[in-house]
């Protein structure tokens, strides 16, 4: 995986952390709303696996949020 993906990746699964701790949510609690197991989602917390679209949309649904707001965190795009 390249480095950019990697750091992006971890902002991502960080952003989704604030936001499940924000609402009092266990990981146990997001896996009944999305069906996606607890284990699995710690790891996309992690930023240490590279998730589907249909997961994504899972977990947005899961946190009853819109997608565009699991993506609301500073990240550079610069070509490098």
């Amino acid at each position: 995986m390249d480095e950019q993906l990697e750091v992006f990746l971890k902002s991502f699964g960080k952003k989704i952390k604030e936001i499940r701790i924000a609402k009092d949510y266990t990981l146990d609690d997001v896996e009944f709303h999305t069906g996606i197991d607890s284990s699995d989602l710690n790891k996309i917390e992690l930023g240490k696996t590279n998730i589907t679209f249909r997961t994504f949309i899972k977990v947005s649904k899961g946190l009853n949020l819109h997608p565009k707001d699991l993506l609301d965190f500073e990240f550079n795009l610069d070509k490098e």
